[in-house]
């Protein structure tokens, strides 16, 4: 059985709900004989993806849906072997290259060349050229980057690609100069409310007494997330009312678990606690970095103003370090015990000034 947030999502460019005047630039885009390199930007659950799919199937038509998973093997400088899967039709690859942390370079280098070098089999296609789809393209290393730079200098006339990235900040200027920019703002709460309303209707679901506006607001902006949000209340209550609790996923209430026990107890003993929780979420797939930025938004309203500024200051050092590091454990056990220790030293302060 497929969630909600798959077996609902539009296939064309034409059943997107919101943003119609990007959906009719990217249209303008496929239909035009000269398609660009794209950038598509924005904030987690904004609908890039789905965008990107609807413009392929713009540019290609049905046969792009036709897509199979395969797992390569590359092999680095050192012959290590990386296992890399990546997704493909006749006419696309989408592929992941962050997944192999500082070896993407390697799967830039060999997996891009190869795919260029190759022009389009289908003589029927409407394109003559393929598209490569980089997801998290600002998580590539400056390394890979360049390797990008010179792929799309070079083999320019048989392929295209899209970045799909949260934001441009870490992408290096020579390939945003040679993309066409395209942002992809976080939909409305009211554009939100009207798709899950929609969502609704198609499956049966009685919503009312204010859930779907509810959720558009708990969700943050996020569609991909008030979706769950909505199946998930669907799914542990016969019956709907304005007082049924909508419940975070998971992965959020632990966090505040983590939180609260933080607060609760600065020791060695509670630093274990907590590192068991934390890989728990690691193994549930869940980011270092949203685990470190969803902790630091739970432990804010629980700290006195005056350590706020600390806190932020160490969670963005400790994003920082896991961006950069390959142990993810480590900065995020390193924050838990900053913390602790910030907290500790903030209370033998405020002890100090009361006995003064």
């Amino acid at each position: 059985m497929a969630l909600l947030v798959d077996k609902h999502r539009p296939r064309s460019l034409d059943a997107l709900s919101y943003h119609p005047e990007l959906s009719d630039r990217l249209r303008a885009l496929a239909a035009s004989g000269d398609f660009p390199h794209l950038l598509i930007y924005g904030p987690s659950g904004a609908g890039k993806k789905t965008r990107i799919s609807a413009t392929l199937k713009a540019l290609f038509g049905p046969g792009v849906e036709k897509i199979k998973i395969d797992s390569r093997v590359f092999q680095t400088t050192s012959n290590r072997k990386l296992e890399f899967t990546l997704v493909s039709s006749n006419y696309h690859l989408e592929i992941t290259p962050s997944d192999v942390g500082n070896y993407d370079r390697v799967v830039i280098q060999d997996l891009l060349k190869e795919v260029a070098q190759t022009q389009q089999v289908d003589l029927s296609a409407k394109q003559r050229f393929k598209v490569v789809v980089i997801n998290e393209a600002d998580h590539l290393t400056r390394d890979a980057q360049a390797a990008l730079r010179r792929t799309m200098e070079k083999y320019s006339p048989n392929l295209r690609l899209i970045l799909l990235a949260n934001s441009t900040s870490n992408i290096i200027a020579p390939i945003r100069s040679r993309c066409l920019l395209v942002r992809v703002a976080a939909p409305t709460v009211e554009e939100i409310e009207g798709v899950l309303k929609l969502v609704g209707e198609k499956e049966g679901l009685k919503g009312g007494a204010g859930l779907e506006s509810r959720v558009a607001r708990d969700c943050g902006r996020n569609l991909r997330r008030a979706l769950l949000m909505y199946e998930a209340v669907h799914a542990q209550n016969d019956q709907i009312s304005e007082k049924t609790p909508i419940p975070p996923p998971d992965w959020e209430a632990l966090i505040e678990v983590i939180a609260k026990e933080m607060i609760e107890e600065r020791s060695p003993a509670r630093i274990l606690q907590v590192r068991a929780k934390l890989y728990d979420l690691l193994t549930h797939c869940i980011p270092a970095t949203t685990i470190l930025k969803t902790l630091t938004f739970k432990l804010m309203p629980k700290i006195d103003d005056s350590l706020k500024a600390d806190v932020v200051k160490w969670s963005a050092f400790y994003e920082h370090r896991i961006r950069n590091g390959s142990k993810v454990i480590f900065h995020l056990e390193a924050f838990v015990a900053k913390f602790m220790r910030l907290y500790e030293g903030h209370f033998m302060g405020m002890d100090l000034d009361f006995d003064d």
